[in-house]
């Protein structure tokens, strides 16, 4: 389990100005091209760790999106793999770990409260009721059903070569474990966030924290990498909402539909062909195509990308006991080893937020070509340092999703224009996340504005809009770097492909975003340009 305490966070600081000093013994001149790129980024890295230690209670640690009450199970059962005895003597290990995790998250809590800094009220009845469902069932109660981790205990144990004693053994420490350790620990949890939930307020953008403009402007230039503020982020969302309702209505006349945008958007919303229905048999068709997008995408990848992905990837349904807090669909990596897939995660808890004319702008994004690809080759990159590998700039990553929405248009998918009008949706619903973001944490939105200004805007399912939005007021600054990173990526093609005419090589514009691993968007932009240099000079 992480360390998550201020020791341990004091400690890394310390090591971290310690890596800056010896960065400056460096001959930076002396490094070839690459290792060049490689000393800037982990200068970069660190000092962006640095710079964020002020803000070190400032996240909320417990949340509906990725707060550790749902991160625990979550570890346990999606990447802690067991092939062997000593891998299910972990597992163990990390049940009975939990006690003193939660201790740490319990600290943290509350020194997040001391400084003023308590999640809005709607964040509590969310998270007490995803913290009871990791309690709920065998082995914590007689209610007949099994609890997620003492079915994939079970499932995990059954899965190795032991003899009954053995496995009874195992399966009795580990519920020991979960009664001893985790029912506790999350009960105290659950008291906390209880008595904390009386004096939440419901205010919502962090412009209510102390010093909170300054920390909205460092998460800003955080996931952006740029230095807009927020006031020019908010003007570039307006602009392209505008320009996406235009797009829409060729669409609409195209179709045939009578009316105009806003009533196109109610009839979108509310046609029952646009959602599959909300059963086992709808949501299996739902996965099912899902994938099949995907495999068809895969056999055009070798027309406009050279580097591909080695690690493969599949498409699977968020669990239950945390789908109705989780977002609508999400990229998990795989393992280095190649010992686990990427996985593609879409959330079927109520079918009808996940309409069937977004589904292939929604598998491109988190699929391929969007994040398993760009997320692949960079830990698969060979010659530059792990940090480089796994390194994250949210505008480049976020951006290359939304990027990877448009691309699928010039190959020749969304012939059905209802599907090209989610591709359009899909990217409104980024551009409107630049207006709610900024309108919450900077113009002091209430969060029923924000959802007002969604409904209107957006064609989207009104389930999509609420946890939207608390998804924004608890991720402040995150929803921004989607727009901002696409339209940074398609400007400096098109940038490449005028000056470079008929040299233009998409296959190469593609190789040369991705090859480096992720970058903040000015480094990414002189590395294009100076691509476009030698290719001229290359005649």
């Amino acid at each position: 389990m992480d360390d998550l305490s201020d020791q341990f966070a004091d400690e890394t600081l310390a090591i971290n100005q310690q890596r800056l000093e010896t960065l400056k013994g460096f001959d930076v001149d002396a490094l070839d091209a690459q290792a060049k790129l490689s000393h800037r980024l982990f200068k970069i890295l660190t000092q962006r760790d640095i710079d964020g230690e002020k803000w070190r209670h400032y996240s909320y640690p417990i949340n509906q999106m990725f707060g550790w009450q749902q991160q625990i199970p979550s570890f346990l059962i999606n990447i802690h793999r067991v092939t062997q005895p000593s891998d299910i003597e972990a597992y163990i290990s990390r049940l009975e770990g939990v006690t003193g995790l939660m201790d740490q998250i319990l600290a943290n809590v509350k020194k997040s409260e001391e400084l003023g800094v308590v999640p809005p009220r709607f964040v509590y009845p969310l998270v007490i009721e995803a913290s009871r469902n990791v309690i709920t069932g065998a082995p914590f109660d007689e209610s007949g059903e099994n609890s997620a981790l003492w079915d994939d205990f079970n499932e995990k144990l059954a899965s190795l070569d032991l003899s009954e004693d053995e496995a009874t053994a195992l399966r009795e420490q580990a519920r020991d474990a979960l009664l001893t350790s985790v029912q506790p620990a999350y009960e105290r949890l659950i008291t906390e966030l209880e008595r904390q939930e009386q004096i939440a307020t419901t205010d919502d953008g962090v412009w209510k924290l102390p010093n909170g403009e300054a920390y909205y402007n460092d998460r800003l230039q955080n996931y952006t990498t740029t230095d807009l503020s927020a006031a020019e982020i908010h003007q570039i969302g307006l602009d392209n909402v505008a320009r996406i309702h235009e797009e829409m209505l060729g669409i609409m006349k195209q179709v045939g539909f009578e009316g105009d945008l806003q009533d196109f958007f109610e009839f979108i919303r509310t046609d029952n062909r646009f959602t599959y229905p909300n059963t086992d048999e709808g949501r299996a068709r739902y996965l099912n195509e899902a994938k099949a997008l995907i495999d068809q995408m895969r056999e055009k990848l070798p027309d406009y990308f050279g580097i591909l992905p080695k690690a493969d990837m599949v498409v699977k349904r968020v669990e239950p006991f945390r789908e109705k807090a989780a977002g609508k669909a999400f990229y998990q990596q795989p393992a280095l080893d190649g010992s686990r897939p990427g996985t593609y995660y879409a959330n079927l808890y109520d079918m009808t937020d996940m309409p069937i004319y977004q589904m292939e702008a929604l598998a491109y994004h988190e699929g391929i070509p969007g994040h398993h690809m760009q997320i692949a080759i960079s830990q698969e990159l060979e010659g530059v340092p792990m940090f480089q590998r796994m390194a994250r700039f949210t505008a480049y990553t976020e951006g290359w999703g939304l990027y990877s929405e448009y691309l699928p248009k010039e190959m020749g998918f969304y012939e059905d224009p209802y599907s090209d009008f989610g591709r359009l949706a899909m990217e409104l619903w980024r551009a409107a996340r630049l207006v709610v973001d900024t309108g919450l944490h900077d113009k002091k939105w209430t969060r029923e504005e924000a959802i007002d200004y969604l409904r209107t805007n957006t064609p989207n399912p009104e389930g999509d809009l609420s946890k939207a939005i608390e998804r924004y007021i608890v991720m402040p600054g995150q929803a921004t770097a989607y727009m901002i990173g696409k339209e940074k990526i398609l400007s400096l093609r098109e940038e490449a492909r005028e000056a470079l005419g008929d040299a233009f090589d998409i296959r190469g514009y593609h190789d040369e975003v991705l090859k480096d691993g992720p970058l903040p968007l000015d480094i990414l932009e002189e590395k294009i340009n100076g691509w476009v240099e030698a290719r001229k000079t290359a005649g």
